[in-house]
């Protein structure tokens, strides 16, 4: 509601793709600019704490999605559930459906690809800016295999393991290749938290999805920025390149020294940046 404090967390549930629930925190004036913000491969809506920690809060509207079969969202058995691009575009169109403006779409790594998802779904009307930090618009083809960092790729069993030790371990390399930086034990044991939280089968489908969205990225008319860092082991820099190319309205900015997370790694740099393309874009 308008005039709550920035500071107070407000969750909602809405039902996405197929029935599946969605859960969904903001924070920041309910009357603000929203910022639809969607993690990577098995992480949760924890990650953007840097941000919701911020003063974004102040002058935005902070969203930030669980995707299906992470987090507090619903976790379908089938995976199916996981594989169709029109499921995972509902879950997005669902958490638009109850913002009161265009949202700009943040999508993180695996998030690329499902903001990908429901544009090639549903078309960008319905938003008005678009950024892909570290992200990934295809998966499965050739191209999403040369983008993936060899890192990344040799983690892949680990990932399927219902083995707790082999699968803990996994995730724990995972959660370090996501920085550059070494982390302290708080922050390196909240984020392997959340991403042990998510079911190995989930990330099993996620791993074997066949989508590749670049016929349709040249149709996208909405602004877009392009952030990557540039020691990213993860998805390789190539990938942003390649975006940059295809959309045709899109900047890119790389951030040396920087790995997988810009918004963990340098927040300040990346939170301006974002201010500055959601205020261009909606001038």
């Amino acid at each position: 509601m308008a005039g709550e404090p920035p500071s107070r967390m407000r969750t909602r549930t809405v039902t996405g793709g197929d029935g599946v629930e969605i859960h969904v925190e903001e924070r920041g004036p309910a009357d603000a600019h929203p910022l639809l913000l969607i993690h990577g491969f098995s992480q949760s809506r924890l990650a953007w704490t840097p941000q919701f920690d911020s003063a974004l809060v102040d002058d935005y509207r902070l969203v930030a999605m669980d995707c299906r079969g992470h987090g507090a969202s619903g976790t379908p058995s089938d995976p199916d559930a996981y594989r169709d691009s029109t499921l995972w575009a509902d879950d997005v169109r669902a958490v638009i459906e109850v913002l009161s403006e265009r949202p700009t779409l943040v999508g993180w790594s695996y998030g690329g690809l499902v903001v990908a998802d429901y544009l090639a779904t549903h078309g960008d009307d319905a938003v008005s800016g678009i950024v892909l930090v570290d992200g990934i618009t295809e998966k499965g083809t050739a191209d999403a295999d040369r983008f993936a960092g060899e890192q990344f790729v040799a983690l892949d069993s680990g990932f399927r393991s219902t083995d707790a030790a082999e699968s803990v371990d996994a995730l724990g390399t995972f959660v370090r290749l996501c920085v550059e930086e070494p982390l302290d034990d708080r922050e390196f044991y909240r984020m392997l938290g959340y991403n042990v939280a998510v079911p190995p089968f989930v990330r099993a489908a996620l791993q074997d999805r066949t989508v590749e969205h670049e016929a349709m990225l040249s149709d996208v008319e909405t602004p877009v920025l392009l952030l990557h860092g540039e020691d990213d082991p993860v998805v390789r820099p190539a990938a942003a390149r390649k975006h940059a190319d295809l959309f045709p309205n899109a900047r890119l900015e790389t951030y040396a020294g920087v790995g997988h997370s810009p918004f963990f790694e340098a927040p300040d740099r990346f939170e301006a940046d974002l201010r500055a393309f959601v205020d261009d874009s909606n001038n």
